[in-house]
């Protein structure tokens, strides 16, 4: 793996140059800059698979360097490693791999060059798969689709069985420990006795993956303290697919927003979206950040074209998926209002007070309500007493 390093302190630059080669053996730094400028002409000479960046900069932003460093060498992926984490939502619009936090925690960071072999070995299968691979489903539930046939759902023979699948998936090509499967998966239960449960759910595993003709995927099983790895041979993820497509999309124009249209309808739910599984919480979180950060962009594309319909459409769907986004309902507020449509601003507000202020027990934004009482005040044929009918065909009173 051949990296890049880029940070304006120098003695920086020195720290996270060895702590790459003291933590990751097969990582080899090519080139490592103190002066940002000469960065991307260090990319082109020497193609790394990553670029290690620094954001605050003092000559140029890191997230604008980034931009250069990207256009000048496609497909790069590139690790944020910053002091200041305000900068979080600014990378997602890079697609930026991770985001490292100073100073780097070893694990942290093995998380990190886990994620980046990953990606590498995705484009490889990007490349060489054969058009119809087997595809694992990760979006709202695991889901199997062997060639030639539909994604089938997969009915588990124990929950046990279902969330050690899961989080050895989530894991995949690393070998998990024995014992961090038993605290997972039986924590109250005497050693001998949850090790014999967690033989059960490994055989319930291989006779699912069979019944669904899913026999590449494989777990193997080390000695008895070293654990178990999820091999998935030539079979791809549709999360690692879907996030892929992403990266090569480039800037929404009238050229590309259909192609953004269609990869971001890919994202049919949240990753594992179905199930409790707190491990999985900070990939669901990322993911959905950066679907929802994509759509809005989306949807101000279509704002400043006129496209008011398809941006309805576009923040519809956000609710759909994340019914929890309240900026989704006041878009949409606004969006019914410069459409003329009365009834859509009222709805939109009921469905807000129903989901933020009934069901999360939350106060409504300030701006929201404020926006909400200044429109009504402009339109008097609407009372208090005004009866709508929501989408789900209920009829509420506001």
């Amino acid at each position: 793996m051949k990296a890049l390093l880029v940070d304006d302190e120098p003695l920086a630059l020195i720290g996270l140059q060895k702590t790459l080669e003291r933590e990751i053996s097969d990582i080899e730094v090519v080139a490592s800059y103190s002066d940002p400028k000469e960065a991307v002409a260090g990319a082109l000479k020497f193609l790394p698979d990553v670029v290690f960046l620094d954001i605050r900069m003092p000559e140029i932003d890191g997230l604008q360097l980034a931009r250069q460093i990207q256009a000048a060498v496609p497909g790069i992926e590139i690790v944020f490693v910053t002091g200041y984490n305000q900068y979080a939502v600014n990378a997602f619009e890079l697609y930026a791999l991770d985001y490292l936090m100073k100073p780097i925690q070893r694990k942290r960071l093995q998380q990190t060059i886990t994620r980046i072999r990953e990606k590498l070995s995705m484009k490889g299968l990007v490349k060489s798969s054969a058009t119809d691979p087997p595809l694992i489903s990760c979006f709202n539930r695991i889901g199997f689709k062997s060639p030639g046939m539909e994604l089938q759902s997969v009915k588990w023979r124990t929950s046990k069985a279902q969330e050690l699948f899961a989080f050895l998936l989530h894991h995949r090509h690393r070998t998990v420990s024995r014992s961090v499967l038993l605290e997972l998966l039986w924590p109250d239960i005497e050693e001998a006795k949850a090790a014999q449960h967690l033989y059960t759910a490994i055989y319930h595993i291989r006779q699912t993956l069979k019944k669904h003709k899913m026999d590449m995927i494989s777990i193997r099983v080390g000695d008895v303290q070293a654990g178990y790895q999820l091999e998935i041979g030539e079979a791809r993820v549709d999360v690692e697919m879907w996030e892929y497509d992403m990266k090569q999309l480039g800037d929404i124009d009238a050229d590309t927003c259909d192609a953004y249209e269609h990869v971001l309808g890919m994202y049919t739910g949240d990753y594992l979206g179905e199930y409790e599984f707190l491990w999985a919480e900070h990939e669901r979180e990322r993911l959905r950040l950066l679907w929802l950060y994509q759509m809005k962009k989306l949807s101000g594309f279509y704002e400043q074209r006129g496209q008011k319909e398809k941006a309805i459409q576009v923040n519809l769907h956000i609710q759909r998926i994340c019914p929890d986004d309240e900026e989704s309902y006041f878009l949409l507020m606004k969006l019914y209002h410069a459409a003329g449509n009365i009834v859509g601003v009222e709805e939109q507000y009921l469905l807000l007070k129903q989901r933020i202020e009934r069901e999360l027990e939350l106060p409504i934004s300030a701006d929201i309500t404020r926006w909400y009482k200044q429109w009504k005040s402009l339109n008097p044929i609407l009372s208090s007493e005004t009866t709508i009918r929501n989408r789900s065909g209920r009829t509420a009173k506001l």
